[in-house]
C-alpha cells in the first residue's frame, strides 16, 4: 500500500501540513516498523513530522503500532515495574539515571531501564551501568526483579533502526518522542519520563491523558528522567491519564551547589556507588523524586 498518501497530507509545510487520525497514524508508523517502505519514504516521513509537528492523537497512533510489535517484559509475581527510558546521556552534567534507578531498586522495585545510545558525543546512562558491572538483558523473557536493562533492539529491532535515521539526517523524528512514552511491559507499570522544552511538557501531558497512562513527568537533566541534583523541578503524577502536580519546581536562588562528579561514566559510577554505599548523601532533588515515585506506585 504505501505511505506516500499520507506523506501528502504530513508534508505540505507547517501552516498547510494536515494531522493524521490516531488509526492512520498507527498504520502509517505500521507500515514503517513492519519494513514495508523505502528508505526514501522513511526519510520524507522524519523530515515531514519535524517541520510538522506530532499531534497527542497521532503519538497516540504511533503508540499503539509500537505497542502492536514491541518484545515486552513478562509480568513477574503482579509487581508493578517503573520504566525509565535513557535516550539521551549526558554532556555536560553527570548521568545520574542510574542512580534514580538503583535508588529504586534498593527500595524493592522492580525496574526497566531501556534505550540506546543516539549521540555520539554524550555519555549514556548504559555506559554508566557498564562501569557499575551491570550487564544487558539479550532476551526479554530473561527479565527478573529488581533491574533490567533492555536496549531498544532487544524490544524492537525497527524502533532502533528508525531511532538511528538521526544519524543520518540529524534531526529527531517521531521515534525520540515515542521511546520516551512507550511502556515496554506487561501488567502494571509506572513509566519515568522526562522533557527538555516547554513545548514538549505540553505534548506530552496530552498524549498521556489521551493514552491513559501512568506515568510521572518531569523537566530532566540533559534530557534523562532523573531530577536535576542542583535544582528540584516540578513533577507530575498521571495515573490513568488524570494529571495531579506532586512536586512544585524548586523557586529562588540555590542555597548551595552540590559536589557532583565530571560527567565521564567512570566518575559518575563511582560517585553512585558512593551515594549508593551511604558515604554520599542522596542529592535532594532525586531522594525527592523517589519518594514521589514510591508514593505512585502504591496508587496502581
Amino acid at each position: 500500500m504505501g505511505i506516500g498518501h499520507y506523506i501528502k497530507e504530513i508534508g505540505r509545510g507547517k501552516e498547510g501540513a494536515r494531522s493524521l487520525s490516531r488509526a492512520q497514524a498507527a498504520d502509517l508508523l505500521g507500515q514503517v516498523l513492519d519494513q514495508q517502505v523505502t528508505d526514501l519514504e522513511i526519510g520524507a516521513f522524519c523530515l515531514a513530522m519535524r517541520i510538522k509537528g506530532e499531534t497527542p492523537e497521532e503519538m497516540a497512533g504511533f503508540l499503539d503500532a509500537v505497542h502492536a510489535r514491541m518484545n515486552t517484559l513478562p509480568e513477574i509475581k503482579a509487581q508493578a515495574t517503573v520504566v525509565i527510558p535513557c535516550y539521551n546521556g549526558a554532556r555536560k552534567l553527570p548521568a545520574l539515571a542510574p542512580l534514580l534507578a538503583l535508588l529504586l531498586v534498593q527500595q524493592g522495585v522492580r525496574v526497566c531501564v531501556h534505550g540506546t545510545s543516539t549521540e555520539n558525543s554524550r555519555v549514556s546512562s548504559f555506559d554508566v551501568f557498564a562501569k557499575l558491572g551491570h550487564k544487558l538483558l539479550s532476551d526479554v523473557h530473561a527479565s527478573k526483579d529488581g533491574l533490567n536493562l533492555v536496549p531498544t533492539e532487544v524490544l524492537s529491532p525497527a524502533l532502533k533502526n528508525l531511532l538511528e535515521v538521526r544519524r543520518v539526517v540529524n534531526l529527531r523524528n517521531p521515534a525520540h518522542s515515542l521511546v520516551k512514552l512507550m511502556n515496554p511491559c506487561q501488567g502494571k507499570a509506572l513509566i519515568v519520563s522526562s522533557y527538555t522544552h516547554p513545548e514538549y511538557a505540553l505534548s506530552m501531558s496530552q498524549t498521556f491523558q489521551l493514552i491513559q497512562a501512568n506515568a510521572f513527568l518531569l523537566r530532566g537533566t540533559e534530557g534523562e528522567p532523573v531530577a536535576d541534583a542542583r535544582r528540584t523541578p516540578q513533577m507530575d503524577f498521571f495515573h490513568h491519564g488524570i494529571t495531579q502536580t506532586v512536586q512544585a519546581a524548586q523557586a529562588g536562588a540555590l542555597q548551595s551547589i552540590p559536589d557532583l562528579p565530571t560527567a565521564d561514566a567512570f566518575a559518575t559510577s563511582k560517585y553512585i556507588q558512593e551515594v549508593l554505599d551511604q558515604q554520599r548523601e542522596v542529592p535532594a532533588p532525586i531522594a525527592l523524586q523517589v519518594q514521589h515515585i514510591m508514593h505512585a506506585l502504591k496508587s496502581l
